[in-house]
């Protein structure tokens, strides 16, 4: 019975995108809190300008964005697990309206803020742009679609939001294995994962959804009354 169940709730690809987000999770929480005692040349700010990091307007777009991303990654991951779908629905959505409102409010919305400065002239600019507007449109109309009651479309559309959300994830490890295994220069590293950090994300989702991987998913979700 305790194999049967254990085959119901986890497979292996859920176990294993299960522990990367956990693991990185953690880094990223281990990452983010320092810059909250608010030096101004720390890590990622030291790539800014003076004139950059002085300004205001980015100031608020940066640390909303750190935060309100690392409780949106915190509360996706759930999002995924059946036995909190099936067993702990109340659960589920409330962890979806935070996770919902914090891209649809914060996260993505600072991202575009953050996205005016980004390093690499226009190429950047445009890709991060495009990258939360994306974010944004697919984590609509997941909530939409669960509004409508429309439970197999709400959980494609949420397996691409959630695809936009680990481009952070993507971003560093693709930057690690360009520099590291093929010697790409920095820039050239830096305006590749971009692009390929949530686009690459997209294109995996996509096979995975041609596989009916959404199927899954929605075996467990319970109607709204």
């Amino acid at each position: 019975m305790q194999i049967e169940s254990f085959r119901k709730y986890f497979s292996l690809p859920l176990v294993l995108l299960s522990i990367v987000g956990v693991v990185f999770a953690l880094v990223m929480t281990e990452n983010t809190i320092p810059y909250f005692d608010f030096a101004p040349r720390k890590g990622f700010l030291g790539t800014k300008t003076f004139e950059v990091t002085s300004r205001l307007v980015f100031k608020i777009g940066f640390y909303i964005h750190i935060s309100s991303a690392l409780v949106v990654w915190l509360v996706g991951i759930p999002q995924f697990l059946p036995r909190i779908i099936e067993k702990y629905p109340k659960w589920h959505r409330n962890l979806g309206k935070i996770y919902v409102f914090g891209v649809l409010v914060f996260a993505a919305p600072s991202g575009l803020v953050l996205a005016k400065f980004a390093n690499g002239g226009l190429s950047a600019q445009v890709g991060f742009t495009l990258q939360c507007l994306v974010w944004w449109f697919l984590t609509l109309r997941a909530f939409l679609y669960i509004k409508e009651r429309d439970i197999a479309q709400h959980v494609r559309y949420m397996i691409r939001s959630l695809a936009v959300t680990y481009a952070a994830f993507s971003l560093r490890t693709e930057s690690y294995v360009m520099y590291q295994f093929f010697g790409t220069k920095p820039i050239e590293t830096y305006l590749t994962v971009v692009w390929l950090s949530w686009v690459g994300n997209l294109f995996i989702a996509e096979i995975l959804l041609l596989t009916k991987i959404d199927r899954y998913f929605v075996k467990f979700i319970k109607p709204l009354k």
